[in-house]
């Protein structure tokens, strides 16, 4: 009787193995799914091109020179002015000067996301979801065209928009160029009352 429960159990046993198997595969097929075979060549392919053709390393990154360069004009100073000039869809020049760097409305002080734990269906897991500004509202990262800044004179709160034929350019000091010469100063600061 043991035997023959041993022998029953073995059977049972290869039974379900084999049945897990062709499960597994979905269509009781050997081949891999399309999908699979895509992304195989695309490893493939990748790995091949890297070989032949490696990424080229570099003496000195001119990226990151520039990146310090801005750090080292923008972050040192608290307070320093920025000059914003604007050119209108009929090619008039305006400018602000403003008490520190203009900000877009896509900066935010906190991450515009968060990790949360969420019902996937069947399964638990992370998910990220939108977060709120610090203002409570959910508009980080939006809005991306559309700057603000302090005027440098009044302290007041100025703002602007970028596209639909309006352009901006923003230097670290009054720039004395043929286009800007009769710029009219679109708040209360202006070069004669600034000091530079």
């Amino acid at each position: 009787m043991r035997r023959l429960t041993t022998t029953i159990a073995a059977a049972l046993t290869t039974a379900a193995i084999a049945f897990s198997a062709t499960g597994c595969l979905g269509d009781g097929s050997s081949s891999p799914s399309a999908r699979t075979r895509e992304s195989t060549s695309v490893s493939s392919d990748y790995d091949r091109l890297v070989t032949n053709q490696p990424a080229h390393t570099m003496k000195y990154s001119p990226t990151r020179d520039t990146k310090n360069f801005w750090i080292d004009t923008w972050g040192q100073s608290p307070g320093k002015l920025s000059y914003v000039y604007l050119q209108d869809s009929q090619g008039r020049w305006g400018y602000f000067i403003l008490k520190g760097l203009p900000v877009t409305y896509c900066v935010s002080l906190v991450p515009p996301e968060k990790k949360v734990r969420a019902d996937l269906g069947q399964y638990d897991g992370d998910a990220f979801v939108q977060s709120p500004s610090m203002d409570g509202t959910y508009s980080s990262s939006s809005n991306c065209t559309s700057y603000y800044g302090k005027d440098a004179t009044s302290g007041a709160y100025v703002e602007w928009s970028v596209g639909a034929n309006q352009s901006y350019l923003l230097y670290s000091e009054p720039m004395s160029l043929p286009q800007f010469k009769d710029a009219t100063p679109l708040g209360k600061s202006t070069f004669a009352t600034v000091k530079h």
